[in-house]
């Protein structure tokens, strides 16, 4: 084992699995209202260092969330039904839809511009807790 893994394996002796059931969701507050969020465990299994929750809507994003920024190391967005489209600074429209999925590095200016009607997807984090900023758009 090389000594990153064996660190690794040492630093999680006290961490715990996880079990998330659907019959039981975790709903919790979100960064944003309009959509629902369901936490799978992972924050507190990994003690803070990675956070996964399902988020989903029923009334489409009925504008546009505005420029911002997370406060992290990364994000990873997986499209489970539906779709969303982003828009980054170099001025890049992306639309994922089912299946598809996007990895955003912290600090990366994005907006959120248009979702289906009803849409889930699983988001990951690290480190679990992300603080979001708002930004100026970019200037083109």
């Amino acid at each position: 084992m090389s000594s990153q893994a064996s660190a690794a394996a040492d630093s999680q002796e006290s961490r715990e699995y996880a079990v998330a059931r659907k019959s039981d969701p975790n709903v919790v507050k979100g960064r944003r209202s309009f959509f629902k969020y369901v936490d799978l465990g992972v924050t507190d299994a990994s003690q803070g260092h990675m956070r996964v929750q399902k988020t989903s809507a029923t009334a489409g994003l009925s504008e546009p969330t505005g420029w911002h920024y997370h406060k992290c190391e990364g994000q990873f967005v997986y499209m489970l039904e539906g779709w969303l489209e982003l828009e980054f600074a170099d001025g890049e429209t992306v639309h994922l839809e089912e299946g598809d999925s996007v990895y955003i590095p912290g600090f990366l200016p994005h907006n959120e511009i248009r979702t289906s009607d009803q849409f889930e997807l699983l988001e990951f984090s690290v480190p679990a807790e992300m603080g979001t900023e708002v930004c100026d758009p970019p200037a083109r």
